[in-house]
């Protein structure tokens, strides 16, 4: 059984009958359930697989979904990716039906390769092609897990501002209402604080407790403080009031204070909304050209924004810009993905909690240079030296793809740029240097995909 479905393997059918009959005897049938696995993404690679019957599903761990990858029948191979590499499985494979396997050691592959090149050709062809289709859904995957933590992180950032809104537009309303119950001299509705609040806490608190004296309402007293009034003001108002009548103008100017208040508070929520979709449509460069002339310092400014969220809980961002920084001419949405990739992955790096200084400087060669520095552990030199490859991870299955930094890398190559990385305990800088203009022919690409 084992020789006549290795023949049946396209990879080993042009095999010579001597090898072909090594590599059988050296094999190990098995035989599968339904949801019985066969590889399991992470562990390490020792030996390869081909299927004789049956079908087996191939899966990837994005988050704490399983990706499917690819559905495959008798004559497949798997596992040979990491087998060769001798590293960690990609992907976990297990029977979609009953299924029968045979299970091939890492020793006998290599005694295969050495009996020719056509099968070396043929293992050859089998990886690329495995590659490129895992890199290909792998890729529309990242895309889509990108838009969905920016979505989540927006979702939280609009939600702050909305929710404001609500409770603001709820609490002017009942203030509304009770400022309309009082009616206060006609004189009086005329006049308004000559200053601005904008004491420190010890000095409001001496105010609140001065002008509680004149108007025996410490929370109306809070709320004329906050809106500036001083107490040489408010009794200048109240001249020729009685005790009653003054507290009745007090009431209606503290509480017309806190109608002003709750209207600023609505004023600045809007305002952060529109903060908030003016970067995401900067960001995404909606209802623009594709390829344009571009200020990198604008949308390294909108990723800040976009990534708010996440950065917030305990990581300060500093930001040097030269002034004098030239645009340059780019695809601006691409380059966006790489100042995301960048800063997430640094927040990353820092489990949360450190300093990330971008500087966008100009290049030698009349383009600009953005660095994004950190300050959490480094990367090991062996890690470095692998960061852009394509699904190089140092995370644990389902946690990254191993493509941020591989796309990242060919959006800046595709730009006729370079990445560098400088790492060092407790430093991490990565620097991208992109030309003024896009390569000869880059341009004609995007209007004519």
């Amino acid at each position: 059984m084992a020789l006549d479905a290795l023949r049946a393997t396209p990879l080993f059918a042009d095999l010579p009958a001597e090898h072909l009959e090594r590599l059988a005897a050296g094999a190990t049938p098995m035989k599968l359930r339904p949801g019985e696995p066969l590889i399991t993404e992470g562990d390490v690679a020792d030996d390869i697989f081909v299927v004789v019957s049956g079908e087996l599903e191939v899966t990837k761990l994005s988050g704490n979904a399983e990706i499917p990858l690819a559905r495959v029948g008798p004559g497949a191979i798997q596992g040979e990716l990491a087998a060769l590499e001798r590293g960690r499985r990609m992907a976990s494979v297990r029977a979609a039906t009953d299924a029968e396997v045979l299970k091939i050691p890492y020793q006998a592959v290599l005694e295969m390769l050495s009996a020719g090149p056509d099968a070396a050709v043929g293992m050859i062809r089998t990886v690329i092609g495995r590659l490129r289709s895992m890199e290909s859904t792998l890729r529309q995957r990242e895309k889509l897990a990108g838009l969905g933590t920016l979505a989540a992180g927006l979702a939280h950032e609009l939600n702050n501002p909305a929710a404001a809104i609500r409770r603001s537009v709820e609490a002017l309303d009942q203030a509304i209402q009770e400022r309309n119950r009082l009616h206060p001299p006609h004189t009086l509705t005329l006049l308004r604080p000559s200053g601005k609040a904008g004491l420190d806490a010890l000095g409001r608190s001496d105010a609140i407790d001065e002008i509680g004296a004149l108007v025996g309402d410490t929370e109306a007293a809070a709320a004329l403080v906050d809106a500036g009034w001083t107490v040489h003001e408010l009794r200048d108002a109240f001249v020729g009031m009685d005790p009653a009548g003054a507290a009745d103008a007090a009431a209606w100017l503290a509480a017309t204070a806190k109608v002003e208040a709750l209207i600023g508070e609505v004023r600045m929520a809007g305002d952060r909304i529109s903060e908030i979709v003016g970067a995401v449509k900067s960001y995404a460069y909606l209802d623009q050209a594709p390829v344009q002339r571009i200020d990198l310092r604008k949308g390294l400014d909108d990723t800040l924004v976009i990534l708010r969220q996440k950065l917030k809980g305990g990581i300060d961002v500093t930001r040097d810009y030269d002034p004098d920084l030239p645009e340059i001419e780019a695809w601006g949405s691409e380059l966006n993905q790489v100042w995301t990739n960048l800063i997430d992955n640094a927040a990353d790096a820092m489990d949360g909690k450190g300093e990330i200084s971008i500087r966008a400087e100009k290049a030698d060669n009349g383009g600009v240079r953005v660095s994004i520095c950190d300050n959490g552990p480094g990367i090991p030199a062996e890690v470095a030296a692998k960061i852009f490859e394509p699904f190089f991870t140092t995370k644990p299955p389902g946690v990254g793809s191993g493509l941020g930094l591989h796309i990242t890398h060919n959006v800046v190559v595709r730009h006729g740029g370079r990445i560098d990385v400088e790492t060092a305990p407790g430093r991490t800088c990565f620097i991208v240097t992109l030309p003024p203009v896009l390569p000869k022919g880059a341009a004609a690409e995007a209007s004519n995909p």
